[in-house]
């Protein structure tokens, strides 16, 4: 063995290493994100409730949050009125976050942001490293981009929260795919260190799978928010018709963005990565001439990165028709979602193709 590859075998272990404790403190900040969601359900805030039930006048000068504080309360911040998309529907404020209006709850939620951070810089560290390992971008296989996708889906969300942006309900549902995705990763999807076959040594390899994977994780936010509206959208909804949701919906969706906030949220997030999921299909396929000789030839993972472009389009179409918008456009935009997990995952595990050189 020579000393090169002693070294490159230590740099990959290192890498193991660095992606388990990483794991670990996303495990940390899931527990503490949970945590976060039970003080803030001790709370008796519920102005979302309050806002559908009362007049249009009260609805629109909701009160503050209030948190208690050694025994007496204390104003936390004043809920912002958004419209819903729905014609005819009534004002609902945005609710007040995981948290609850809870002071231990935030404290909590802080924690988690806390440890997600420590994490994202754990997990982009084993990132680098196993890319110095093999001396080449970290994305020759699947192992590889699972690492790296999670890694920028907590960049995504990090970013969001650095822009002050109210996302940190996404805490939860992002450690959880995390957690799942760097399981599969380092268990079904486990790849050991190696050179790529010739065909991916370009600098396409860069620009391609780069944007890919960035595409791939706003996708996945806005997925997320696409999913939570609807389930918002039929809790108002419950409401205004004068249901009575069960408790635990109850607790849990009075503290989420109102849901023309969620729509708006994942319409953004959506409209905002499409112009570069656009451009990573065309790189592909310049790549491809490169490699192969033709710019497209409808192998498998060509197909349905073309079709998950047009189901985005569609989506993006639909938002923007009047007949289309809220529910049914949200549908779509999961299908669409659907189409890029399979792009991924389908494809790569059992559609055989060009693209199946990397193995899992």
């Amino acid at each position: 063995m020579t000393l090169a590859t002693a070294t490159n075998e230590h740099l990959a272990n290192i890498s193991n290493t660095l992606i388990y404790s990483a794991m670990a403190v996303y495990t940390l900040a899931f527990f503490a994100y949970i945590a976060e969601w039970l003080f803030g359900s001790r709370s008796k805030v519920a102005r979302t409730a309050n806002a559908l039930t009362a007049t249009p006048a009260k609805s629109a000068a909701a009160p503050a949050v209030t948190v208690n504080k050694a025994g007496g309360t204390a104003v936390l911040e004043r809920p912002k009125v958004v419209t819903r998309s729905a014609s005819g529907a009534r004002d609902v404020p945005d609710g007040p976050g995981a948290h609850g209006g809870d002071a231990q709850g935030d404290l909590y939620g802080r924690i988690a942001v806390s440890l997600t951070v420590l994490a994202f810089v754990v997990e982009l560290a084993g990132v680098v490293t196993r890319a110095a390992s093999v001396q080449r971008a970290p994305w020759g296989n699947m192992y590889e981009f699972n690492i790296t996708f999670s890694t920028v889906a907590v960049a995504v969300y990090l970013t969001l929260l650095a822009l002050k942006k109210n996302v940190r309900w996404l805490g939860l549902f992002l450690t959880t795919s995390v957690l799942l995705d760097l399981g599969l990763a380092v268990t079904v999807l486990y790849t050991a260190s190696d050179q790529l076959v010739p065909a991916l040594h370009s600098y396409w390899l860069y620009i391609h799978v780069s944007t890919a994977i960035i595409c791939g994780a706003v996708f996945y936010v806005g997925a997320v928010g696409t999913l939570l509206y609807l389930f918002k959208d039929a809790y108002e909804n419950k409401l205004a018709n004068g249901g009575k949701p069960g408790t635990f919906a109850t607790s849990v969706l009075e503290r989420l963005p109102a849901s023309a906030s969620l729509d708006k949220f994942a319409y953004r997030v959506n409209a905002a990565v499409f112009p570069l999921w656009t451009f990573t299909i065309i790189a592909g396929a310049i790549w491809a001439e490169s490699a192969w000789g033709r710019y497209w030839g409808w192998d498998p993972k060509e197909t349905w990165a073309f079709i998950t472009w047009v189901a985005y389009a569609c989506y993006l179409h639909a938002r923007s028709t009047a007949g289309w918008k809220g529910r049914k456009a949200a549908y779509i935009a999961l299908i669409a979602f659907g189409c890029w997990l399979f792009n991924y995952y389908g494809v790569n595990i059992f559609v055989g193709g060009k693209h199946s050189y990397a193995g899992v």
